[in-house]
C-alpha cells in the first residue's frame, strides 16, 4: 500500500472482500449523507462483541480508508493477532467513510500525495475540511443534527461497541491517541509500533493540550467537570459521537498518524525559548490569517455565496475569529513559559509541545489559502488572476517555510496504515481485557 485510497476504491475493495470471503463479511448502507451519498459499513466476523471503526471522519485525512480495508482483510483471512481479532469472539464493524460529501470536495487529495514528490503544497491545494458544525463527529457539540452523525449514533445504539476507533491523519508532527477512558494496555504496543516504523510519537498535542497524559502520546479525556482543560469550543464534548459508546460501557480511541513527521514531536526537553517562540507563533497565525482574509475581502463580490459554496463557508468561518481563537487558546501556556525562569522547571513547555503549536499556527492560514486559491481558479472575473498570483506566492512560501522549519519528512502510506492498524488492534485487545 503505497498511496491513499479514494472512497470509490475503498468501496470496491470492500465489495471484493465480501465476494472473496463469503459469509465472513457483510456490506450494508447505514445512512445517507446530506447530498444523498451512501454511508456504508463493512462488518467482518460473527462474534457477540463489537469493535466499531470509523474511517474518514475528516475528509482531508485520507489514511483511514486504507486502514479500514487492511483491518477487514486481516480479520476475514483469520489473522488472529489476538483475541480481539478472533472473528468468533469479536465482530469488526467498519464505517468506510463517515463524510462522503466532504471527501468529494477533497477529491484529488489521494492523487496529490501519490507521486514520488510528496509536498505540503500539493496536499493543501486539494484538501477540504468543513466548518465544525458540518463535521459529523463534532456537529452535535455545535447542536447541529446531521444525518451522518445520526447514522453513527444509530449504529452505536444498535451494536453497543466495547470500543470505537476513529481514524485520523495529522498533516505534520507525530502519532498520538486520544481516549475517552484510559486503556493501560495500549501504551507499550503503540510506542513499539511507532518505533519499529520510524514514526515519532507526539509528546504534547494541541488537540489535547490539557488532557490527562498517563503515558507518552496517550491522552485521556478529563472528567466532565474539567471543561477548563478542553480546547476552546469543545466544552460540550460529551455530546459528540466520541462519547456515545460510554452509554454502554464502551471507550473511544482517536488514532492519529502523521503524513509528514518531525523529530521535534517527541522531544520532551524543555524548550529554551518557549515564551518567545509562542508569542511569535501567535503572531504568525493571526497575521497570516489576516492576509488571507484581506484577499478574501477583495474577492467576495464575485465568489459564490456561502450558502452555495462549502469552501466559501469555511473561509468565512475562519475569517470570523478562528485565527484569534486558535492563538488565544494556548495563551495559558505562553504565560506559564514567561513566568518560569529556571531551565529545569517542569512547568517549562517542552520542545514537543511547542512543535505541536507550531504545526497548528502554520496550517490554519494554509488551509484557508488552499481553499481560496481553488475558488479564484474557478472564478470568472478580471480581478481573479491577479489575486490568485498574489495568494499563490504567499501560499508557496508558507509551505516551504513549514517544511524547512520543522524538517518534515514524508511517512510512507504503508507505514501510516500499518501503525494505525496495529494501534487499533492493540486498543481492542486492551479494551477487551477490561470486559473479562
Amino acid at each position: 500500500m503505497d498511496r491513499y485510497l479514494t472512497v470509490a476504491e475503498v468501496t470496491e475493495a470492500a465489495r471484493r472482500l465480501v465476494f472473496r470471503y463469503p459469509g465472513a463479511g457483510r456490506l450494508r448502507r447505514i445512512g445517507t449523507s446530506r447530498a444523498g451519498r451512501p454511508i456504508l459499513m463493512l462488518s467482518v466476523g460473527h462474534g457477540p462483541r463489537h469493535v466499531l471503526v470509523v474511517a474518514r471522519p475528516h475528509p482531508d485525512e485520507p489514511v483511514g480508508g486504507a486502514t479500514a480495508i487492511a483491518l477487514a482483510e486481516r480479520v476475514a483471512r483469520g489473522d488472529r493477532w489476538s483475541a480481539a481479532t478472533d472473528p468468533e469472539l469479536v465482530t469488526w464493524d467498519i464505517v468506510l467513510c463517515l463524510d462522503p460529501d466532504g471527501a468529494a470536495l477533497s477529491r484529488g487529495i489521494e492523487e496529490a500525495t501519490a507521486g514520488p514528490d510528496h509536498t505540503l503544497e500539493s496536499y493543501y491545494r486539494t484538501a477540504f475540511r468543513p466548518v465544525a458544525a458540518e463535521q459529523p463527529e463534532w456537529a452535535p457539540i455545535e447542536s447541529r443534527h446531521l444525518p451522518e452523525s445520526q447514522a453513527l449514533f444509530d449504529v452505536i445504539d444498535e451494536l453497543r461497541p466495547f470500543l470505537q476507533c476513529s481514524l485520523h491523519n495529522v498533516e505534520a508532527g507525530g502519532s498520538w491517541v486520544q481516549l475517552t477512558r484510559d486503556l493501560p494496555g495500549l501504551a507499550v504496543p503503540f510506542r513499539t509500533s511507532a518505533g519499529e516504523l520510524g514514526i515519532p510519537v507526539q509528546h504534547g498535542t494541541y488537540d489535547a493540550l490539557y488532557w490527562e497524559n498517563p503515558s507518552p502520546a496517550v491522552y485521556v479525556l478529563p472528567p466532565p467537570d474539567s471543561t477548563g482543560r478542553l480546547a476552546a469550543g469543545s466544552e460540550n464534548i460529551g455530546s459528540s459521537t466520541w462519547c456515545a459508546p460510554a452509554r454502554y460501557g464502551g471507550v473511544t480511541a482517536i488514532v492519529e498518524v502523521p503524513m509528514w513527521a518531525t523529530d521535534a514531536a517527541e522531544d520532551p526537553s524543555p524548550h529554551p525559548e518557549a515564551a518567545h517562540v509562542l508569542r511569535d507563533l501567535s503572531g504568525l497565525v493571526r497575521d497570516d490569517g489576516r492576509r488571507v482574509t484581506a484577499l478574501l475581502g477583495k474577492a467576495r463580490g464575485f465568489l459564490p455565496p456561502p450558502g452555495e459554496s462549502p469552501l466559501r463557508r469555511v473561509l468565512e468561518w475562519m475569517a470570523d475569529g478562528l485565527y484569534d481563537l486558535v492563538a488565544d487558546s494556548w495563551e495559558p501556556l505562553a504565560r506559564q513559559a514567561a513566568e518560569v525562569s529556571h531551565a529545569d522547571d517542569p512547568r517549562r513547555p517542552t520542545t514537543a509541545q511547542v512543535c505541536s503549536l507550531d504545526v497548528v499556527a502554520r496550517r490554519q492560514p494554509l488551509r484557508a489559502a488552499g481553499l481560496l486559491l481553488r475558488l479564484l481558479e474557478a472564478a470568472d472575473d478580471d480581478a481573479a488572476p491577479g489575486l490568485h498570483r498574489e495568494l499563490d506566492a504567499l501560499f508557496t512560501a508558507w509551505c516551504t517555510d513549514f517544511e524547512k522549519a520543522l524538517r518534515l519528512r514524508w511517512v510512507p502510506v504503508r507505514h501510516q496504515v500499518e501503525h494505525q492498524a496495529r494501534t487499533v488492534v492493540a486498543a481492542a485487545e486492551s479494551a477487551l481485557k477490561t470486559l473479562r
